[in-house]
């Protein structure tokens, strides 16, 4: 069976952006957040926001960027997550499958 959730989450960056929308002073709502996506291109409501940042949509790629740009970080950054493996210097992550 494939699975392509992590801790019933479709994404891992949700967390991230969340904490940079709060961590910016003054506070940005997930309507702004949304509007300045869509001066980046990317067509996202609040609703939208709401869910990535809830674990509940997947983000795309070209989203990704956009949201890297406005917070002014790598992607990695935002990809970063309790899972990183800080004894691992090798920036690949290893796949294991099990049969």
């Amino acid at each position: 069976m494939f699975k392509n959730k992590s801790e019933n989450r479709n994404n891992i960056c949700g967390i991230k952006i969340y904490e940079m929308r709060k961590s910016i002073t003054p506070r940005m709502s997930q309507r702004a957040l949304a509007d300045r996506m869509q001066l980046e291109g990317i067509d996202l409501d609040k609703n939208a926001i709401q869910r990535i940042e809830c674990g509940k949509r997947f983000v795309t790629d070209i989203e990704l960027l956009s949201f890297a740009k406005i917070f002014n970080v790598s992607c990695d950054h935002l990809l970063m997550s309790k899972y990183k493996n800080d004894t691992n210097d090798d920036p690949l992550v290893e796949i294991k499958i099990r049969l």
